[in-house]
């Protein structure tokens, strides 16, 4: 008896295939929101969390100013000197200590230029970032303390001044100085902020502070916890340390922040989180809409099909039978609907994230939800006008004209 009826929702359903059509499309476009949104963020979340991990295991960025509404907001404050980052060195709690000063200046080699990123800091550096060399070598420590004129340049800057070429023991020029290339590093793509990882080069912070900038200050201090000491510990040694060398008093506010690039993540994914959520919620309000369209069709349908709703009722089919093949209708519809959508938001999901380079997450569960709501529409707004159908009299129905 089901498979007669789902025959014949089927059969009424192809009758009029366009009207079918367009009824199912507000579920097509509800489910398939709803399905891209939440598969873009998941993706995004992926990649937040990829990117921060690319940053270094372990890693505390110290700033200069007091943090006050975001990780991005401080106060004025006195910079940080190469001493302070030499005094962290000697705290047990971090294996790696690297100072870094940035800046922005054109690199040009042969009749090839680009402007780029300058980052001013010392070979440990690189082991803090989690930065790797595809080619060549990083500073060492004699070319650290001398401000010695080398560089080693990302992916970017070698794509646009050497082609793809080994650009390693070729000289470039950065503003007046002629800095030898020493390596090459691995590229990272872009990072959690759509910013290009690979668009920099690396030299020593004394060369930088004093051929570039003038100045022997220090912006930030990036260092790296030591294996089996707690960030938390970490922290309140730097802070101890930092208080003594800044003179700050008791009871008085740091005038440094010291930031932990966990918190980043967990913040950035708490962000993502809930955007993909309010669009999502957004996007199923399209569901609704759609399930409103199935009821209004069904109840065309109805009125147009009431003298053979009535020859089947006069002919002994029950009212539970017309009920039953009306409903079955509406679920066949947003059932169909569902499944449209499922496969256009998953192929929406997939071009967007090949656009914005993220990983493609689809999360079954999420897809199953889809689905099941999809099927509970069908039935909740299919309900009222197959009740309407199953309770027509059937002599007033046969009289239908």
């Amino acid at each position: 008896m089901l498979w007669e009826t789902i025959r014949l929702a089927l059969t009424a359903i192809t009758r009029n295939a366009l009207r079918s059509f367009l009824t199912v499309l507000g579920v097509v476009i509800g489910v398939a929101a709803v399905i891209a949104m939440m598969t873009v963020g998941q993706g995004s979340s992926e990649q937040v969390s990829a990117n921060v991990a690319a940053l270094g295991t372990n890693v505390l960025v110290l700033r200069s100013g007091a943090r006050m509404m975001g990780p991005g907001s401080r106060e004025a404050a006195p910079p940080f000197k190469l001493s302070d980052a030499e005094a962290l060195k000697d705290l047990s709690s971090l294996s790696a200590v690297a100072p870094v000063v940035s800046t922005a200046a054109t690199a040009v080699f042969g009749n090839n230029n680009r402007m780029t990123s300058i980052t001013g800091t010392t070979s440990a550096y690189l082991d803090i970032g989690g930065w790797s060399l595809a080619l060549g070598r990083s500073f060492t420590p004699a070319e650290d303390r001398s401000g010695a004129n080398l560089c080693i340049i990302g992916e970017t800057v070698r794509t646009t001044l050497f082609g793809a070429t080994d650009p390693t023991g070729d000289k470039v020029r950065i503003k007046s100085i002629s800095c030898e290339v020493i390596g090459l590093l691995k590229a990272k793509g872009a990072g959690s902020f759509g910013q290009d990882q690979d668009d920099l080069v690396i030299m020593p912070i004394r060369t930088v502070q004093r051929r570039l900038m003038g100045s022997q200050d220090v912006s930030t201090i990036s260092v790296q916890v030591a294996p089996n000491v707690s960030t938390a510990r970490a922290t309140s040694d730097i802070e101890t340390l930092m208080r003594e060398r800044r003179r700050i008093a008791i009871g008085e506010e740091d005038d440094f922040s010291v930031f932990d690039m966990a918190e980043l993540s967990s913040m950035l994914n708490s962000v993502n989180s809930v955007l993909t959520g309010l669009l999502s919620s957004v996007a199923a309000v399209s569901l609704l809409v759609g399930g409103i369209g199935i009821m209004n069709i069904m109840l065309v349908s109805v009125t147009e099909r009431t003298r053979e709703i009535g020859i089947r009722l006069s002919v002994g089919a029950q009212a539970h039978q017309v009920l039953m093949q009306f409903l079955v209708e509406a679920v066949v519809l947003s059932v169909l609907g569902g499944i449209i959508g499922i496969l256009f938001g998953l192929g929406l999901a997939y071009v967007a994230s090949r656009i914005m380079a993220i990983p493609f997450s689809p999360r079954p569960d999420i897809i199953l939800l889809a689905f099941g709501f999809s099927a509970v529409v069908g039935m909740v707004f299919g309900y009222f006008p197959a009740r309407r159908a199953a309770r027509l009299d059937p002599i007033d129905a046969l009289h239908y004209q």
